[in-house]
């Protein structure tokens, strides 16, 4: 009699004649049950899955940090298995890190600071006593990265540096464990600090009311060179807890000409530092989480928004802002002259402001020599050297 084609079980020829049906069924049948019979998980050696349920949930179980589950590791049944070679400091997970621009890669403002504002995006730069500046590092930065932030003190300094969480990131580490790590060096030995805030107030400013966190374990290291070392601190947060402010800082004043270096900073959950990752994973994603809360545009190439003259000296421009930003930004500029608004001919203004604003949208007010009311106008920065910027920070 004929067999099929993949696991040989016997089956009458067309021309054969059954005389005992029922036993060619079963005898197919028993064929069939004894071949699939390792579809379900067995006790048998040779069958598809032979570990019993017990026995899975205990190889599961066992896994160690580092460790993945692989259902194709080379042995005979899905195991715990750690990975080789070392993760990328650029990997991306999902929400890991809380910190924004937290290797310091975006610099909207500029280079350099003499300190207490904004400097790198959303790090609010600050001098706990002396005097110094704050700039862009390219040199002195660890394997991975392309910047870290140095302090030049000029006179005996405290720097520090911090960056608020608002509530809608925050809230998820209310009641929970969190650990603070990053990176730092000196021009010579220096004691660094760092630690978690808490307030009660729903997306407080940075330079708000806190109440600092004692860490758990950690939260202190020394830099004895320019070669970087390891921070890192846990933090138990409150239950109270809506809004988060990490600060880093020299523990103590430092002398003139000392330089003092920060880099790779990050704050996650658990009670565990790993590996430094970007809050977003990109440098595009970053860039764009950054202009949530601050944007600013330079350079004279492109239009900024299009509106009317709608009185012989002053025109209407809408501006499209390229995020929506976290709340109705504030407006700045490089000065009164920093528009020039093209209608029949272009003008600088004498004067811009603005007018109203959304998350989406700025409108502003530019005032320029005489044109003509109804004209159609188009905004440009007027130099290279200008800028113009939208603020939404805590």
């Amino acid at each position: 009699m004929p067999t099929t084609t993949n696991y040989g079980w016997t089956t009458p020829a067309d021309t054969d004649l059954v005389k005992d049906g029922a036993g060619a069924i079963r005898t197919l049948g028993t064929s069939v049950d004894t071949t699939v019979k390792a579809l379900n998980p067995g006790t048998t050696s040779g069958d598809l899955d032979y570990y019993t349920a017990a026995t899975t949930k205990a190889r599961i179980a066992k896994g160690t940090a580092g460790q993945v589950f692989t259902m194709n590791s080379g042995a005979t049944a899905p195991e715990w298995a750690t990975p080789t070679g070392a993760p990328t400091s650029y990997g991306y997970a999902a929400g890991k890190n809380a910190l924004l621009n937290g290797s310091f890669e975006i610099w909207q403002r500029g280079t350099s600071s003499s300190g207490n504002a904004y400097l790198a995006d959303r790090w609010y730069s600050a001098l706990v006593s002396g005097t110094g500046t704050f700039a862009q590092e390219t040199t002195v930065v660890p394997a991975g990265s392309i910047n870290s932030i140095k302090f030049t003190a000029s006179a005996t300094a405290q720097p520090a540096l911090y960056q608020a969480i608002e509530t809608t990131n925050a809230i998820r580490y209310a009641g929970q464990t969190v650990t603070v790590s990053g990176l730092v060096a000196a021009s010579t030995s220096t004691g660094f600090t760092m630690d978690v805030q808490h307030s009660a107030s729903t997306d407080n400013s940075v330079t708000g009311s806190w109440t600092s966190i004692t860490a758990t374990s950690g939260g202190t290291a020394t830099a004895t060179s320019t070669t970087f070392v390891a921070i890192s601190g846990v933090y138990a947060i409150p239950s109270t807890a809506k809004s988060l402010r990490v600060r880093i800082f020299t523990t103590s004043t430092i002398a003139n000409a000392v330089v003092v270096y920060f880099d790779n900073l990050q704050l996650e959950g658990g009670s565990t530092a790993t590996t430094f990752q970007r809050a977003t994973g990109s440098y595009g994603s970053e860039l764009t989480a950054c202009q949530r809360y601050y944007f600013r545009a330079t350079g004279t190439s492109q239009p900024l928004g299009a509106g009317v003259y709608y009185a012989s000296t002053t025109a209407l421009i809408s501006v499209k802002l390229p995020v929506t930003m976290r709340t109705s930004p504030t407006y700045g500029s490089s000065g009164t002259d920093a528009l020039s608004i093209f209608s029949n001919s272009g003008r600088a203004t004498t004067a811009n402001s603005l007018d109203v604003s959304s998350p989406d949208n700025i409108t502003l007010i530019g005032t320029t020599a005489s044109s003509t009311t109804g004209y159609g106008a188009v905004c440009y920065l007027n130099l290279a050297s200008k800028y113009l910027e939208v603020i939404a920070e805590l």
